[in-house]
């Protein structure tokens, strides 16, 4: 066989070879985008690092995230260590188990519901933002998960409305705008005036800074509540008026 063959020869096992690495790697691809559509996309859940005795509060070193298919992590639990820092667990725990709310909840043979939202823990406020469409709230009761949208005026730039915050609680939510609206004499601004409720947030400093300003300055804050166990995020969203 002479060099020339050779090197044709060679040129085409490497074609076949390439050819070949293309459509494993489709058909892999494939694969797990048909795994991913039947299971879920990976989700945060908050897991026991080591085993913790009924009764002891949660350190952060006691905790981990590790990442599931969202078909297969526990409706209500945990994402983040800061959620359940400080906080007593009802039953013991075992090194490596999932850490959800039932977890925190009342004591065997006591109340359902007897425990309230946790204390703000280091970090977290608790802010007070006058919210719109507060009638889509009225089912929920505080500790509930809410999502935060704001919307600004199209005065300086066209207007849009973008999603603030994800899975932020509910600490406390009653009818009436805030302090001044409605009141004789005081015209409400900002949120204020489109406001039909007042709600309590707990969030953290820089985000009740960013609420606050919101409240202050944008058109309209908006609460979505999210449903029980559901702690996905979207990630950031923003519609422009021009862009409707």
């Amino acid at each position: 066989m002479t060099a020339r063959a050779r090197r044709r020869r060679a040129f085409l096992f490497l074609s076949l070879a390439l050819a070949c690495g293309g459509l494993a790697a489709s058909e892999v691809s494939s694969r797990m985008r048909e795994v991913e559509a039947s299971v879920g996309g990976l989700v945060p859940v908050l897991t026991a690092a080591r085993d913790v005795p009924a009764g002891e509060e949660l350190r952060r070193a006691d905790v981990a995230v590790r990442e599931l298919p969202e078909r297969f992590a526990p409706p209500d639990a945990l994402v983040t260590a800061q959620e359940a820092t400080g906080l007593p667990v009802a039953t013991p725990l075992v090194k490596g188990s999932y850490v959800t709310a039932a977890v925190f909840g009342p004591a065997a043979g006591g109340e359902a519901g007897a425990r309230g939202p946790a204390p703000l823990r280091r970090g977290e406020r608790a802010v007070e933002v006058s919210v719109a469409g507060g009638d889509v709230l009225a089912g929920s009761a505080p500790g509930a998960r809410v999502d935060v949208l704001i919307s600004t005026d199209a005065r300086e730039g066209p207007g849009r409305t973008l999603l603030a915050l994800e899975d932020v609680e509910l600490l406390d939510l009653r009818a009436g705008a805030g302090a001044g609206a409605g009141v004789a004499g005081i015209e409400a601004e900002g949120a204020g005036a489109t406001a039909s409720g007042t709600a309590t947030l707990r969030v953290t400093l820089r985000q009740a800074v960013y609420l606050t300003a919101a409240q202050n300055f944008a058109r309209e804050v908006r609460l979505l509540p999210r449903p029980p166990g559901d702690r996905r995020r979207a990630g950031r969203a923003e519609v422009p008026a021009d862009g409707l």
